[in-house]
């Protein structure tokens, strides 16, 4: 499919590009042989494939969330670098 320099500067407008001459020759072969490929696609008999969002089959990967019991205060605290209590102490950052 030829695309004309009318509809690739078309789409240089929409796509708020400006482009040289040279460029608008470089980008409408370039389109026109992804065009060409599409209708190459299109020529294939597709009737017997299902159609699919993804190539591979997906399933969630997440893990049953099962609640357990969580660490014991004094345990979380061993590596604070400061505490107090049962908190940890960090700096003042609002005045």
């Amino acid at each position: 499919m030829k695309i004309t320099k009318e509809q690739i500067q078309h789409i240089a407008v929409l796509s708020r590009l400006n482009l040289s001459e040279e460029e608008k020759d470089l980008f409408g072969s370039q389109l026109s042989s992804i065009l060409d490929y599409m209708d190459q696609l299109n020529e294939l008999d597709t009737r017997e494939t299902e159609p699919t969002s993804h190539v591979l089959s997906l399933s969630n990967v997440m893990r049953d969330d099962i609640p357990t019991s969580s660490l014991p205060g004094e345990e979380a605290l061993k590596n604070a670098p400061s505490h107090a209590e049962n908190f940890y102490r960090v700096p003042k950052i609002i005045e």
